[in-house]
């Protein structure tokens, strides 16, 4: 014991010498390495926009253009400002935030450069760029960069490398302690392998010094964890993936290690029914879940729960009710689950629907709570969860579960599987604390909500009222800072994931030209080749503003009769949940107003108004925004919103016009749609003659803005993400396990 305490303080010291040494110069060395990440960026961003910059500053009537083309760069999360400067020293534009310090006869604009400078609100980084057009020099983009990210990385490098050296301080005490008579040389060789990472880490194909037994089981233990801290640190930084279906798989092959992943929703992928006596046809449902989830569980190659609702859903499945799909090329499996009708009156139909669909949309429709649909809505989900344990292959799979109709049922799952991984995804508005406490069962569908480890929203807006809710109904702790919640001693994290589209979208790979397609479709309604085509895509659900829409229609003609005969718009409005009373006397108003605006402003051969009350497949859809002038998404209350992004995915000539209601997620993120409020209809009738009226130049410089947009935040991005927070949850969870099991051995030594 002597023996080894003599070494124990020099080798402290020495460790904290090297620490002190190391930790300074991997510093300097990030700062390098972020700077010049910037550099790189900074000259990405300039020769991107170089080309519209230099028309929109040759352009002498562009200055509201050139504002709102900077204003948007700035939106960027590491923009921190943008300006730009004419050739002769003068200012064009800049954005709000840009510093008052930093003008266009400054010396620091003398000649491109790049550099660190401080200003009140923290460091930037300044770079200074040339604007060219045909050898002519039209002036310099100023683009300043937010380095706080830089400070925080440096933090958690700072720390990781402080728990690392720490780590590396307890093991080899701990070996002195053990080994005290391993003899004076191998004791010294041990020591020195260990710090050196030779008994750690080696090069592919290098013969690796095997430590000594006794050594064994702490290097192994050491290995792990200095693997997981490096995993961890490279799955913070999403800003050099470029996500699609391999991104994906590298998260789950690499951050994930091939870990399970299940999805449990309502709605299944692939719906199989049966036509014309015997004939079975598959079916792909036109909704925003299945929109954004099939592709990820393409990618993934997992297991999809859902519940099996077609009429030959039952004849197409194995003896464990599997089937797998896609059927032309199948890549995952659904296991679909089994409702008796008054199972699915109670559970979707009425407490869902009648229930928490109303009170999540502010739409001025009253929600209706009935005990027997909650004691359906119980039994399903903990039938859903019994589900998912059967399905499981590990302890510890990770689920990801879809929308308002499974609220109870992560904290069912938590009961039966506490090691899983479990992503709750709210699809719907969540609303503010003074609307959800009508709910007589609020405490309940708390609960089981943080029975999650990561709950998602679209917004933040939506974040915060779950965090006003929790705080008000439930004795939990609430860390805003963190955006997490601490409930029964679990913790579940609240972030916002909004959620987006594939891309490119797969239904475009068969569709025909743009011309192609506007010829086929007029055809098709009979309309001339030179009417101009406006198309909504919804459910038919009072939450989707169809009414106001139409009224919309109806004030245009009047307050601009000359579009009578040459504009028409076509409502495809897919039937939902007809059972119910309220969507069944909605569909009566919608069939009344459309037919009163076509009798008023119809003529022989022609209706404003193109009602199409049917379902659409996915191919019929993209060849209607590919055949429109304009799309109008007019929801009154609304998550995200997919057609949206669907619209503009489909656009690959850049032209056409999204009008966006303000209500919806979606118009967060798309700043160049025309957003209005559909409630306002004197403003949609004028958003839709400026639809019609926009020139195509300004259509090409929207739509190529949105699309770029959409194609970088894409539906893998948006589960990357999430899927990346539970490989980070997971990594946690199992260096704390393995320090925990690194005390008890030295305990029990």
């Amino acid at each position: 014991m002597r023996l080894s305490l003599r070494f124990l303080l020099p080798l402290g010291i020495a460790l904290a010498g090297i620490a002190y040494a190391v930790i300074p110069l991997v510093d300097r060395l990030a700062l390098q390495w972020f700077v010049r990440d910037l550099d790189i960026r900074a000259a990405l961003i300039t020769n991107a926009t170089q080309e519209s910059l230099a028309g929109l500053v040759r352009d002498e009537a562009g200055e509201q253009k050139l504002s709102r083309f900077l204003d948007r760069i700035v939106t960027d999360e590491r923009v921190y400002a943008v300006g730009l400067c004419a050739s002769d020293g003068t200012r064009l534009y800049a954005t709000a935030s840009f510093p008052r310090t930093i003008d266009c006869s400054s010396s620091v604009l003398d000649d491109d450069r790049h550099r660190v400078l401080q200003i009140p609100t923290g460091p930037v980084h300044l770079s200074v760029n040339s604007i060219t057009w045909e050898g002519e020099a039209l002036g310099k983009l100023i683009i300043l960069h937010d380095m706080s990210f830089v400070e925080r990385r440096s933090a958690d490098t700072k720390e990781y490398l402080f728990y690392l050296f720490a780590s590396i301080a307890a093991v080899v005490a701990l070996i002195t302690v053990v080994i005290a008579e391993i003899s004076w040389r191998g004791w010294i060789s041990s020591i020195k392998a260990l710090i050196s990472g030779e008994t750690l880490l080696r090069a592919p194909g290098a013969v690796r010094a095997r430590p000594p037994r006794s050594l064994q089981p702490i290097a192994r233990d050491l290995r792990a964890l200095v693997q997981d801290l490096e995993m961890q640190r490279r799955s913070r930084d999403e800003s050099q993936t470029t996500w699609g279906p391999e991104a994906l798989r590298r998260i789950l092959r690499e951050d994930l290690k091939g870990d399970e992943v299940l999805i449990v929703s309502n709605r299944e992928p692939y719906i199989h029914v049966r036509r014309n006596g015997n004939v079975v046809e598959v079916q792909r449902p036109a909704s925003g879940l299945v929109t954004a989830l099939e592709p990820v569980m393409r990618a993934c190659s997992g297991t999809w729960i859902a519940h099996g609702a077609g009429s030959a859903d039952r004849d197409t499945v194995d003896a464990r009710d599997h089937v797998m799909v896609p059927p032309e090329r199948p890549s995952y499996r659904i296991r679909r689950v089994w409702l008796t009708r008054e199972e699915e009156q109670g559970y979707y139909y009425g407490f869902s629907n009648e229930g928490m669909w109303p009170l999540c949309h502010i739409a001025h429709t009253r929600p209706v709570f009935r005990n027997e649909d909650w004691q359906e809505y119980r039994r399903v989900n903990q039938r859903f969860a019994d589900v998912v344990v059967q399905e499981a292959q590990t302890e510890d799979p990770i689920v990801l579960v879809q929308d308002y109709h499974f609220a109870l049922l992560p904290r069912m799952i938590r009961e039966q599987l506490p090691r899983a991984t479990i992503i709750t995804f709210w699809h719907i508005p969540w609303p503010n604390f003074e609307s959800f406490g009508i709910l007589p069962w609020r405490e309940e569908i708390l609960d089981g909500m943080l029975g999650s480890s990561i709950l998602g929203f679209h917004t933040q807006s939506h974040c915060n009222n779950f965090f006003d809710t929790v705080d008000r109904f439930l004795e939990a702790r609430v860390d805003r800072e963190t955006f997490s919640v601490s409930y029964r001693g679990d913790p579940t994290e609240v972030r916002r994931y909004p959620i987006s589209i594939e891309w490119p979208p797969a239904a475009l790979r068969n569709q025909a030209s743009v011309a192609e397609c506007r010829r086929a479709v007029r055809e098709r309604l009979s309309l001339p080749a030179a009417t101009r085509l406006a198309v909504g895509v919804d459910r038919l659900d009072y939450t989707k503003g169809i009414l106001e829409r139409f009224r919309a229609v109806e004030r245009l003609l009047e307050l601009e009769p000359r579009w009578i005969g040459q504009f028409a718009f076509v409502q495809v409005a897919a039937p939902s949940r007809s059972t119910i009373d309220e969507y069944q006397n909605f569909e009566a108003r919608v069939r009344e107003l459309a037919d009163a605006i076509n009798v008023r402003f119809g003529q022989p051969g022609y209706k404003p108004i193109i009602l199409l009350i049917e379902h659409h497949d996915v191919n019929q859809v993209y060849e209607l925004y590919r055949a429109a002038e304009l799309c109008y998404v007019s929801s009154l209350h609304d998550g995200m919103n997919l057609v949206a992004k669907e619209f503009i995915a489909a656009r690959d000539d850049d032209q056409g016009v999204l009008i966006l209601s303000q209500f919806t997620g979606a118009a967060r993120e798309l700043a160049d749609a025309l957003i209005v409020n559909p409630y306002d209809i004197d403003q949609a009738a004028a958003a839709l003659h400026l639809a019609l009226d926009m020139t195509p130049e300004e259509q090409r410089v929207r739509m190529r803005s949105m699309r770029s947009l959409v194609q970088e935040f894409n539906v893998y991005r948006w589960a990357g993400r999430m899927l990346m927070d539970a490989a980070r949850m997971r990594h946690r969870g199992r260096v704390l396990s393995r320090t925990q099991g690194v005390e008890a051995r030295t305990m029990i030594r």
